[in-house]
C-alpha cells in the first residue's frame, strides 16, 4: 500500500498509466506493429473495455477562451480515467509535431497527463508520457 502511495505522489496517475500501457502492450503483442492507426484505435478501445478501464474514444473535448467555452472541440484519440489524454500514431518514428499535438490537447483542455503511443515500429511500441503539473489537482502535485 505504501509503494502505491509513493508511486502516485512521485508520478501523477502512475497506476492508471501503468494499466493503460498494459492494454497498449497487449494490443501490440497480438497485432504487432505497422498497421493502420485506425486498427490500433479500435483494438485498444476493445482491450481497455475488456480490462475494465474507463475510456472515451474520439470524444470532443471542451476548449475555453478567457473562461468562455468555444464551439470548436479538440478530438484526441482516447481519454482514459477522465484525466489522461492518449494520442495514437502509426508512423516510423514520433516527431516533435506529434508531441506538440498532444501537449496542445492537454494544455487547452487542462488534462494533467498525456501519453503519445506509436504502433508504427514493428518490434516494439514507442511511447512517451507527459505531465502538466499546473493541471493536476492540488493533492496530486
Amino acid at each position: 500500500m505504501i509503494a502505491d502511495k509513493e508511486m502516485s505522489t512521485t508520478k501523477p496517475l502512475a497506476k492508471e498509466g501503468y494499466d493503460l500501457m498494459g492494454a497498449v502492450f497487449e494490443v501490440h503483442n497480438d497485432l504487432g506493429g505497422g498497421l493502420l492507426e485506425e486498427i490500433y484505435q479500435e483494438s485498444l478501445e476493445l482491450e481497455l473495455k475488456a480490462q475494465g478501464i474507463p475510456c472515451q474514444p474520439k470524444q470532443g473535448l471542451r476548449v475555453y477562451y478567457k473562461g468562455q467555452e468555444l464551439k470548436k472541440r479538440y478530438i484526441p484519440d482516447i481519454v482514459v480515467f477522465g484525466k489522461i489524454v492518449v494520442e495514437l500514431k502509426s508512423v516510423s518514428a514520433l516527431a516533435p509535431e506529434h508531441e506538440a499535438q498532444l501537449l496542445n490537447y492537454m494544455r487547452i483542455t487542462r488534462m494533467p497527463v498525456g501519453y503519445l503511443v506509436n504502433f508504427g515500429p514493428i518490434k516494439e511500441v514507442e511511447w512517451k508520457r507527459f505531465v502538466i503539473r499546473e493541471h493536476l489537482d492540488p493533492e496530486m502535485r
